[in-house]
C-alpha cells in the first residue's frame, strides 16, 4: 500500500515467458496485488505466471491489445484496487519506477501518470527505431495541437490511474487494437482529468514485444482519427458513445497539493 491506497499491477500478456520472470522479479513490495491477462498466448506464459505466484486470467479467444486491458482494468477494479498501473510484462519499461508513479496518484496529485520515453532522451538510448521515434514525435506534437495538451508521449505502455478515473471512462467503447491507449488519453483531456508524467527509460531487445511498421500505420491513422474525433466533440460537433461520459468526473487534490497564495 501507498498512503492508505491499494496498489494493484496488471499485466497485460500474450506470448510473454521470455521475459516475465525479469518483470515480475523486479515490481517493488509496495504492490498488493499482481494480476496477468493472458490473450490466449501459445507459450508457456500462463503456467510461469503461476508459478510465480500471480493471480492469472486467460482470454478464452484472442481480444487483441486494448480487449486484453479491458479486462485487466475490470479485474483490477474488482479486487478492490484505488490505483492501477498497467506494466507490460515484455521488460520494455522498469518495474523499478512503479512506486513513484503509483505514489502520484495515491497521493491524489494526479488521475493518471504516464511513464514518457521522451522525457530525458530514454526512447533513443534505449534502442527505439528511429521510424517509431520520429512518428511518435509528430504524433504527439499534433495532438497536442489539437486537444490544447502539453504531454511529451501519447503512445507509452507504462501508466498509473486512480480507481476514480477508471470508473469514469467509457472503455467499453474503446477499441480493442492499441489505438485503445491513445483512445484513453484522448477521454482524460476531455475529462479534465489530472494527467504527470515521469521520465521512462526503455529497452528495445529482440524479445520485447513491438508492432511492425504495418500496424505502425494503422496504428498512426487511428490516433489521427481519435484526436479529430475528439477535438470535434469539444466543440460541439460529434457526440461519439467513446466520449459520453454517464457520471462527472471531479476528483479532489490533496491539501497538501494545493497552492495556496499566502500574499497580503
Amino acid at each position: 500500500m501507498i498512503n492508505g491506497k491499494r496498489i494493484v499491477v496488471v499485466l497485460p500478456a500474450y506470448n510473454a515467458e521470455p521475459t516475465l520472470e525479469a518483470t515480475v522479479r523486479e515490481i517493488p513490495a509496495v504492490v498488493d496485488e499482481t494480476i496477468l491477462v493472458d490473450d490466449l498466448s501459445t507459450d508457456g506464459t500462463v503456467k510461469l505466471a503461476r508459478t510465480l505466484g500471480l493471480t492469472v486470467a486467460v482470454h478464452d479467444r484472442n481480444l487483441g491489445y486494448g480487449g486484453n486491458q479491458k479486462t485487466c482494468y475490470a479485474k483490477a477494479l474488482a479486487m478492490g484496487a484505488d490505483v492501477v498501473v498497467m506494466l507490460h510484462p515484455d521488460y520494455q519499461y522498469s518495474p523499478l519506477l512503479l512506486t513513484a508513479m503509483a505514489s502520484m496518484v495515491a497521493y491524489n496529485a494526479y488521475d493518471l501518470v504516464l511513464g514518457s520515453r521522451m522525457l530525458g532522451g530514454g526512447a533513443i538510448k534505449g534502442g527505439m527505431p528511429l521510424y517509431k521515434y520520429v512518428a511518435n514525435r509528430a504524433l504527439t506534437t499534433f495532438q497536442n495541437l489539437m486537444l490544447g495538451a502539453h504531454l511529451s508521449e501519447y503512445h507509452t505502455g507504462y501508466r498509473a490511474y486512480s480507481a476514480e478515473l477508471l470508473r469514469a471512462l467509457p472503455l467499453a467503447h474503446n477499441s480493442d487494437d492499441f489505438v485503445f491507449d491513445n483512445q484513453l488519453i484522448a477521454q482524460c483531456i476531455l475529462l479534465k482529468a489530472r494527467v504527470g508524467e515521469i521520465s521512462c527509460p526503455t529497452r528495445y531487445f529482440e524479445e520485447a514485444s513491438s508492432i511492425n511498421f504495418a500496424r505502425s500505420m494503422k496504428y498512426g491513422l487511428g490516433v489521427l482519427a481519435t484526436t479529430m474525433q475528439c477535438m470535434f466533440t469539444k466543440f460541439g460537433l460529434v457526440n461519439p458513445d467513446k466520449f459520453q461520459f454517464p457520471e462527472p468526473f471531479t476528483p479532489e487534490e490533496d491539501p497538501e497539493f494545493a497552492f495556496q497564495d499566502t500574499r497580503r
